[in-house]
């Protein structure tokens, strides 16, 4: 029979010389039952963490009941305190939200009041069992409705999962560095074996689908920022982002200097529009949402001190009619919309004339001396002199917005916007 250092010496030579020891069992592993509840708890972790808290809670009552029972005076100031400082600083311990920070404040004033009674009563006397039991139950509704939370374990599940998904699609080796979670779903860092580019997981991008049980079109790979050919971002969308319209959240701009929230991308990422000395063209095919867009401009745009808006629309004010109380000036008539394309220009030289005598070479906003939205619905400029006031109306605080149907060139005087357009 060998020694043990001759087993380890017999093991060293077959590692030198390249062997992978391989052990066969034969009718394989059956775990027990014990086994499969405690993977299936692992497993279902952020679900049960009520239970668990309440278990917990139940068991340091008991302790505190038996040892420390007249201290329940300092455990009540010591749950105030945590709950103030929850619900203050909350945000330093990723609570971000105003909800959430007052849903830990109360579950530590809960708890701590709790325990304080149990130091007092003993946590199995009438009615403490009934009353944590309660407690738990009301604070694990909104604990499991929590969409971030639900979000995480999604996420924690197919990082679990990723090495088995690598494998199945054909790219062993390729581990997620990390992750987190947006809006409508999470992206992850991937670093992929040598001998893998992005070009590679790009290619296999409905198998990764597959596997995470997502729908077509919501795994994207990108590029990371260091360009490296064996590392990637890989996106995954849970939601569907552009289903349903976006509640309007409020003007995300005070001035017309700062960018437009304008909508979200795919990825979650904001649609942020800068309009400052810039033309806007809104264009696409009848129903493609044009209208709704240029209402979500002038939406954030009315909220802004340093902007005149003025409009033209001929259909009889079907479209900017609503508006009309925001407007400073709204021409529906081909009378009235030639007049004040004409007072714009006029005022467009004067500020030219201005800025040459002043050395500048493009006008600054201010609520004395504002900048003019001029908003244009479908080719309403007929016959009008808009040429000059294209090319040169983004210098001296004239800025259009136009909306139209065809995508085309020659937009009714305004075929040299496409130059400056903002897509």
């Amino acid at each position: 029979m060998s020694t043990y250092w001759q087993i380890r010496r017999q093991a060293r030579r077959a590692r030198r010389a390249g062997l992978q020891p391989v052990v066969l069992i034969d009718g394989g592993l059956h775990a027990s039952a014990w086994v499969l509840l405690a993977r299936l708890a692992w497993r279902y972790r952020s679900e049960a963490a009520p239970a668990v808290m309440a278990g917990a809670v139940l068991a340091t009552g008991g302790w505190l009941h038996i040892a420390y029972p007249g201290w329940w005076p300092l455990l009540l100031a010591l749950s105030d305190l945590t709950a103030f400082a929850l619900a203050v600083f909350g945000g330093h311990v990723r609570l971000t939200q105003p909800a959430e920070r007052l849903y830990a404040a109360t579950a530590a004033l809960a708890g701590g009041g709790w325990l304080a009674t149990a130091m007092i009563l003993g946590p199995l006397s009438s009615p403490m069992l009934v009353v944590l039991l309660f407690g738990a139950l009301i604070f694990a509704v909104p604990w499991w409705g929590h969409r971030r939370r639900r979000a995480r374990a999604r996420v924690r599940r197919a990082l679990a999962a990723w090495p088995d998904i690598a494998r199945a699609i054909g790219l062993p080796g390729a581990k997620i560095q990390s992750a987190r979670i947006d809006l409508w779903g999470w992206r992850a860092r991937v670093k992929l074996a040598s001998g893998h580019t992005a070009g590679d997981l790009a290619a296999r991008i409905p198998a990764i689908e597959s596997a995470l049980g997502t729908y077509r079109g919501a795994v994207s790979v990108h590029f990371t920022g260091d360009d490296k050919a064996n590392w990637c971002e890989l996106r995954v969308l849970d939601t569907k982002p552009h289903t349903e319209a976006i509640p309007w959240s409020g003007s995300s701009a005070r001035s017309i200097t700062e960018p437009v929230n304008f909508g979200w991308f795919e990825d979650a990422g904001p649609c942020r529009v800068s309009l400052s000395h810039r033309h806007t063209l809104l264009a696409g095919a009848a129903g493609s949402g044009q209208s709704n867009g240029l209402s979500v401009l002038l939406a954030a745009l009315t909220a802004c001190d340093d902007v005149v808006i003025w409009a033209i629309e001929l259909s009889k004010g079907t479209e900017l009619g609503p508006w009309a109380p925001c407007l400073n000036r709204l021409a529906s008539t081909p009378d009235a919309a030639a007049a004040l394309l004409a007072d714009a220009v006029t005022i467009l030289q004067a500020r030219t004339v201005h800025l040459s005598a002043v050395g500048h070479r493009t006008w600054d906003p201010a609520p004395a001396m504002p900048a003019v939205v001029l908003a244009n619905i479908r080719r309403t400029t007929t016959g009008l002199k808009a040429g000059s006031f294209v090319v040169t109306g983004s210098f001296t605080g004239y800025h259009p917005v136009a909306v139209n149907q065809p995508v085309t060139g020659e937009f009714e005087g305004f075929g040299t916007m496409e130059a400056t357009i903002v897509k």
